[in-house]
């Protein structure tokens, strides 16, 4: 059977849904069991919601990342979050940095600082992030990069305070993004120009989602999209609504 757009979804077979369902991970064409999902569905949703739960708890374990930089130097902080718990019921202290932890960042002038955080995924920090600062380092030729910034307890502001205490023109937060039913090891990526405490609105930062290959974006793909946000910000001096993404996609090149 082939669809067509007004297909009705009550004349759509089993084995169409079967087909549809192999090109999204959004759970569609479920059918029933009575007045309830089946079982196979119902189980699938239960081990996605423990997938997900898992990936808020589990701990961050800098170690892992590090490795994957093996040759880059890092530094590793936490947050003024003591724990995890405290983390999650207190946002504003993920997103300040330990006291302590900020007087041993080294000082430079940098162009850039990537900062690894935790974030509410830590399984995707260990999954894609040191891939990410290799990629998008590889784009920026003679940039001056700082040691990489390992961050526990970690919120996306949190990178402001180091960017602002190392003396870094531009912060790159490669954070775990919050799992979804269809997605736990979500890496999003926050660009923010002339970073500083207080710098807490999206307004002022640029965002790229869903960085996990080869079910979200590809390494290569968010590096050069991340590397050419870069450029732009510093060419205009600013983040956020200010930078508007003009980058021609695969999509949108002229056919050759």
């Amino acid at each position: 059977m082939t669809l067509s757009p007004l297909t009705p979804v009550d004349d759509v077979t089993g084995d169409v849904w079967t087909a549809l369902r192999h090109r999204t991970q959004a759970r569609i064409g479920l059918g029933r069991a009575g007045t309830a999902l089946p079982t196979r569905h119902r189980l699938e949703l239960q081990a996605a919601h423990a997938a997900a739960r898992d990936a808020v708890h589990s701990p961050f374990a800098p170690d892992t990342v590090a490795a994957g930089l093996a040759g880059t130097p890092t530094v590793r902080v936490r947050s003024a979050a003591p724990d995890r718990l405290t983390y999650l019921q207190r946002p504003d202290l993920g997103r300040r940095l330990d006291a302590a932890d900020r007087a041993h960042l080294p000082v430079g002038e940098w162009d850039v600082v990537f900062v690894v955080a935790d974030g509410l995924s830590s399984r995707a920090v260990h999954d894609h992030a040191a891939a990410m600062v290799r990629a998008t380092a590889a784009h920026l030729g003679d940039w001056r990069i700082a040691p990489v910034v390992l961050a526990e307890q970690a919120r996306v502001a949190l990178g402001d305070d180091v960017a602002a205490a190392m003396g870094a023109t531009n912060v790159v937060v490669l954070v775990g993004e919050r799992p979804g039913m269809s997605a736990a090891d979500s890496l999003g990526a926050y660009l923010t120009h002339r970073p500083h405490p207080g710098t807490t609105t999206d307004a002022d930062r640029n965002c790229l989602s869903n960085i996990r290959p080869p079910l979200g974006l590809s390494y290569e793909t968010a590096a050069a999209k991340l590397a050419h946000l870069l450029r732009r910000a510093t060419e205009l001096g600013a983040t956020g609504v200010a930078l508007k993404d003009e980058e021609p996609t695969a999509l949108e090149l002229p056919a050759p």
